[in-house]
């Protein structure tokens, strides 16, 4: 006897209306996508779930959502979450089964819940968190001191971004004058090349790290709503362990993603990183005038105190000048009138008189020869005579 047979779609007719009978509702299903792809509108997504001790997928399914559902569902998404669907993110997605007989079985997604992907996403950053801690690197970047005199400035951005440009403008248009020499590392700053390219970026800036006093990562001009790539370990690790200081100012609103958790300063924009540069130097700056004023006005202080000490210690000098001539002055008044009590005059006036041989005074008779001529002065003149011994 030989068995019914059916046709192919005959066959898949017969699922489908079993399928629709038996699963007439729509379900709340979890799972991770292994694939996400948008085309003409519709998003096509590949369901998987995988074993939580081996991490081994147990169940595949593929889903759809159509172009009307999809238009609504994923802006709302992207504003929850902050990033679009893709693969590897967990999703609670609303759906109904569907079997065509033509094109198999998929099913169709009515909605989606973005808190159960945002708790997901809370869970993993959390878990980076700890692990960072748990490697003790979690606070390495705030420990570093960011340079008074900021000037070299790595650069991480997109070369084309509109937050790069507007960075480099603010620096150099600054109302201090001040001077900066930023320098590019181009990067991928959005998608799913972001963690590579960033980490790549910050390689060769390590490499020529004595060259810079800070690095800075912006991102600007672009979607803000992907910022998956800066919630990964290896980026983390790589800022963390990072020898300079790092700024980071990538552009979004909602809570700090990781790399701003573990980065020395975070600022919100491309645009704030570069006021903040600019205040860090401008403080520097005023520092500097301040330390100038007070040298000033201690070199014042100096200078007058030095002059007052001058004028006393002249005041003394010129006091004890006069005070020695005085002494001087009466010293050779008294030399004067003892030498005037010894003049020779005098003592001829009082009746001596003084005897001269070859004009020096006669102190020893004995030493005069016979013969020899002798002049004697008195007051009123000079008496000369013969040397005569008598025997």
């Amino acid at each position: 006897m030989i068995e019914k047979r059916y046709t192919l779609h005959t066959l898949n007719a017969l699922v489908r209306e079993a399928i629709e009978a038996e699963l007439p509702d729509e379900y709340w299903v979890e799972a991770e996508l292994s694939e996400c792809r948008e085309s003409r509108g519709h998003c096509y997504m590949e369901l998987v779930e995988k074993d939580e001790l081996s991490n081994t997928p147990i169940a595949k399914a593929s889903a759809k959502c159509w172009k009307q559902t999809w238009a609504m569902v994923q802006p709302y998404f992207m504003r929850t979450t902050g990033q679009p669907l893709k693969a590897g993110m967990k999703v609670l997605l609303k759906v109904y089964p569907q079997f065509h007989e033509a094109y198999g079985f998929s099913w169709i997604v009515t909605d989606i819940d973005p808190t159960f992907t945002l708790g997901d996403m809370a869970q993993r950053r959390q878990q980076i968190i700890q692990k960072l801690k748990e490697e003790g690197v979690f606070d390495l970047q705030r420990e570093l001191v960011i340079p008074k005199f900021c000037q070299r400035i790595a650069v991480v951005s997109a070369e084309t971004a509109a937050g790069y440009g507007d960075f480099c403008r603010q620096l150099q248009e600054n109302d201090y004058g001040l001077v900066f020499y930023p320098t590019l590392f181009s990067a991928i700053m959005q998608g799913e090349q972001v963690e590579q390219s960033v980490i790549s970026a910050l390689n060769r800036i390590n490499e020529r790290a004595d060259e810079f006093d800070v690095v800075v990562i912006i991102r600007g001009g672009g979607s803000t709503s992907d910022m998956s790539g800066f919630d990964t370990l290896p980026l983390a690790e790589n800022v963390a362990n990072f020898p300079l200081p790092i700024i980071t100012g990538i552009g979004h609103d909602r809570d700090e993603c990781v790399l701003d958790m573990v980065s020395n300063t975070r600022v919100k924009t491309p645009t704030a990183a570069a006021a903040f540069l600019i205040a860090h130097l401008a403080d520097t700056l005023q520092h500097v005038i301040d330390i100038q004023q007070r040298i000033g006005f201690m070199l014042s202080m100096f200078k007058t105190n030095f002059e007052h000490q001058l004028d006393q210690r002249y005041e003394r000098i010129r006091y004890a000048l006069q005070q020695r001539m005085t002494r001087e002055h009466h010293h050779l008044e008294m030399v004067g009138q003892r030498t005037e009590l010894l003049d020779p005059a005098l003592l001829l006036k009082r009746g001596y008189s003084i005897t001269l041989h070859n004009g020096k005074a006669i102190r020893d008779p004995q030493l005069l020869s016979e013969g020899a001529e002798i002049e004697t002065r008195v007051e009123k003149g000079t008496i000369k005579s013969i040397v005569t011994w008598k025997q």
